[in-house]
């Protein structure tokens, strides 16, 4: 099936010819569906603390937050161009045209009629108008003509600011007195508010693409100074792109593998799942996970910073509640009433449920059962209430040997066939605002190999296309899907306040993203 060059090619990219076999089985076979259980709600798999508890966890951190090595991980390498469709789509109406009234024109929030009513109160409109104005050309005046092809063309393409090819790290968001903010510098201004350590270091890492990767890096070190001297911090700030060991091979509609025109094997990115790569390499310990998107304005991210040390507050208690029992389940010789109070922990604070042949058990077997299910690397989900987002949910979920467990599953996961799975996705109260703080080192300090927890059945298949043919993709295991899917895992209910993504370009025009 593969020839010298498609072995050549597996060599490059760091694959081995058995991860390529398991992929086209994988096309094969397909991935089941999720088996859900239950929705994980306030009353059942997730914690709802009250003020009084966020006051006292938050103070838990801030005194012990200098204990631990700290690191920022932020998801950053996705590109600004989706949020442009609606300005894409406006643009090839307006080519397909003889004028702007032979448009029907969309009144709706995201359209190009409210980006352009709008388009004073962009944090780039100033840059905008600079970069028109150096190619003699004025922006109020072509707002007057309503020669909005001319606008659209300078947001997107190289002559202009060219955010077309630019990540949406290097969009700016926001405005302030002195000057709108990138997405990723918010990202550096919240770090040096909830991830500084005792020597006043600040660790983010940033996953870029590997097209970005140079413009990104120039324009974080043009700016990272000044918040340096505004929070009197060190950045100590790291990049990596998707490892080309996480590409997995295109097949044809026939899941045979996909060639180009040239015979080339095609490989695609695995998908964000890819990324549990990049974070297995960190040397980080008490980790907090957050999209690049997810941001707002300094006059709202109080409420960000209080929830951030709060969830980390309680995954110290709970870290060291853990050690503590793994120390005890260690040392062995557990009484009936030692290893009840250890169930109840893992049942009420941890949410792990246990089977039923766990009470058939022998001690020294409930012991060893105890101790596998406590020796893992720990995530708490900041989880808001559902406002009718796309994407993910906490669900209880039972998996292929028939145990239940609390995991982030997607919509594209779910057998809607089946009325039963639909009526519990239905009944999901929650989202996941990708909010997450994560424990990732063993009893004795040492950092978990991060991929013996991913669960392989959990990818997706997608389909795509190239030279005009069809083509399926694989992608691994969602970064906080099946990638995390062996972790302990922790639901807790946090403000909407702290989800506010910027998806489309109109988002920025919603009053959390506006200045006061």
């Amino acid at each position: 099936m593969f020839s010298a060059n498609d072995l050549k090619l597996f060599q490059s990219k760091g694959i081995d010819i058995k991860t390529i076999e398991q992929q086209l089985e994988n096309f094969k076979r397909g991935f089941p569906y999720i088996d859900l259980v239950e929705a994980a709600t306030g009353k059942n798999g997730m914690k709802v603390f009250s003020d009084t508890e966020i006051e006292k966890l938050q103070k838990f951190y801030d005194k012990n937050y200098e204990d631990y090595e700290i690191l920022k991980f932020v998801p950053a390498s996705g590109a600004a161009s989706r949020m442009f469709k609606s300005l894409y789509e406006f643009r090839e109406q307006l080519e397909n045209s003889k004028s702007l009234e032979e448009i029907e024109q969309d009144k709706g929030f995201n359209s190009a009629n409210n980006f352009f009513s709008n388009i004073r109160k962009f944090a780039f409109y100033d840059d905008l108008n600079k970069v028109m104005e150096d190619n003699h050309i004025s922006l109020e005046s072509k707002l007057k003509e309503k020669d909005y092809k001319t606008i659209i063309e300078f947001i997107l393409e190289d002559h202009g600011l060219g955010y077309a090819s630019k990540p949406k790290a290097m969009i700016k968001f926001h405005n302030y007195k002195d000057g709108a903010r990138m997405a990723m510098e918010e990202h550096l201004v919240e770090s040096a508010n909830y991830a500084t350590n005792s020597e006043g270091r600040v660790a983010v890492h940033f996953t870029v693409s590997p097209e970005d990767a140079d413009n990104f890096i120039e324009e974080i070190n043009l700016v990272k100074d000044k918040y340096e001297e505004l929070f009197d911090v060190t950045y100590e700030l790291t990049f990596s792109v998707q490892k080309q060991s996480t590409d997995t091979v295109a097949v044809d509609t026939t899941n045979k593998p996909f060639r180009d025109l040239e015979d080339n094997l095609v490989f695609r990115p695995g998908g964000h799942g890819a990324l549990i790569e990049n974070l297995n390499d960190r040397h980080g310990e008490l980790i907090f996970i957050k999209n690049i998107d997810n941001v707002v304005p300094d006059r709202l991210k109080d409420t960000t910073y209080k929830y951030k040390r709060a969830l980390g507050g309680y995954l110290m208690e709970l870290r060291d509640k853990i050690v503590e029992y793994l120390e005890l389940l260690e040392d062995g010789g557990l009484s009936d009433n030692e290893i009840k109070k250890i169930v109840s922990f893992c049942n009420e604070k941890l949410y792990i449920r246990f089977t039923p042949e766990f009470e058939t058990f022998s001690n020294i077997e409930k012991v060893d059962f105890l101790y596998t299910s406590l020796d893992c690397p720990i995530r708490l989900c900041g989880m808001v209430k559902n406002v009718g987002e796309p994407g993910g949910g906490p669900f209880w979920v039972r998996n292929s040997s028939g145990e239940v467990s609390l995991q982030i599953v997607e919509s594209s996961q779910i057998d809607f066939s089946n009325n039963e799975q639909k009526s519990i996705f239905e009944k999901a109260t929650h989202f996941n605002p990708v909010d997450l703080v994560c424990y990732v080192r063993d009893y004795d300090g040492d950092p978990y190999d991060l991929r013996e927890f991913i669960d392989p059945s959990t990818g997706f298949i997608s389909t795509k296309s190239k030279d005009g043919r069809e083509l399926k993709a694989l992608e691994l295991p969602g970064l906080w899907n099946g990638a995390m899917a062996d972790w302990i895992t922790v639901f807790v209910e946090v403000p909407i306040i702290t989800f506010n993504p910027v998806k489309t370009i109109n988002d920025l025009l919603r009053k959390e993203h506006q200045a006061d």
